[in-house]
């Protein structure tokens, strides 16, 4: 997901000069960087994974992998690697962004916020951001208008995704302790939280069309969008977890087709 918003910051950026080679191994470096802070996440968290069904069976907790304090030397090792070719490859700016993408999921997200506050995933929803952002600054497009909408439309759709999910294992992140919105409020709050964050995203993916994008964009944001409105909707009509559920794809097919 994250290399795939990388790519998207860089199609929807005005111009590039970047050649298909660097734009692969500007997404590989994306790829890996990534990678490395959801494997320390799932490290961190494994005291959590344990008690949760949904994620009782991650290799940390099966001990399939053994968590050790060198795993995360090789972790920052293999992050500073690929913030040095993201620059080498791009530029300081695209640098720049992927480790604030890094460092907002491993260590804000992760280690500061999700056991503490409600807000957790909204504040970590910046690394979604941060990933449209390393693809228009390696093309020097950074605060061109599109790339910044796109951002923003990640930065919306990143609660609903996971307060959807929240409602469906609530049971579960209230066993662990973990202050999702559902578990703090009620999934009636919920219901209406992730309803404004959809319409707001939906409504901000159409003013991509002013700005280059093809008219095969406006159908995929259309259907994609009234969809995911669709199932909010019924979530905030019903409260129930199905819909939380329907909602929670509903949520990954509307980015993707955006991301198409």
């Amino acid at each position: 997901l994250i290399m795939a918003c990388t790519l998207a910051g860089i199609a929807v950026s005005p111009s590039s000069t970047l050649t298909p080679l660097e734009i692969l191994l500007l997404a590989v470096c994306v790829l890996v960087a990534s990678s490395t802070s959801g494997a320390f996440n799932q490290w961190f968290e494994r005291d959590i994974d344990s008690i949760m069904d949904r994620t009782k069976k991650r290799p940390f907790v099966t001990q399939e992998l053994q968590p050790s304090n060198l795993l995360n030397v090789w972790l920052v090792v293999i992050s500073c690697i690929a913030l040095f070719f993201t620059y080498r490859v791009a530029n300081i700016e695209a640098s720049i962004y992927l480790f604030a993408g890094i460092f907002t999921y491993g260590i804000i997200y992760t280690v500061w916020l999700k056991r503490k506050t409600w807000m957790n995933i909204v504040i970590g929803g910046l690394a979604g951001s941060f990933a449209v952002l390393i693809g228009s600054a390696a093309t020097g497009n950074t605060f061109s208008t599109a790339p910044l909408i796109l951002s923003i439309i990640l930065f919306l759709w990143t609660p609903p995704h996971f307060w959807a999910l929240a409602i469906c294992f609530k049971d579960d992140y209230e066993k662990a302790s973990v202050p999702m919105l559902p578990v703090v409020t009620s999934i009636s709050i919920t219901s209406h939280a992730i309803f404004w964050h959809t319409f707001l995203l939906v409504l901000l993916s159409f003013a991509l069309i002013f700005y280059g994008m093809h008219w095969v964009y406006l159908i995929f944001a259309l259907t994609g969008g009234l969809y995911f409105l669709y199932t909010s909707v019924q979530l905030l009509r019903k409260q129930d977890k199905s819909w939380a559920k329907k909602t929670f794809f509903a949520s990954i097919i509307h980015l993707g087709l955006l991301l198409l």
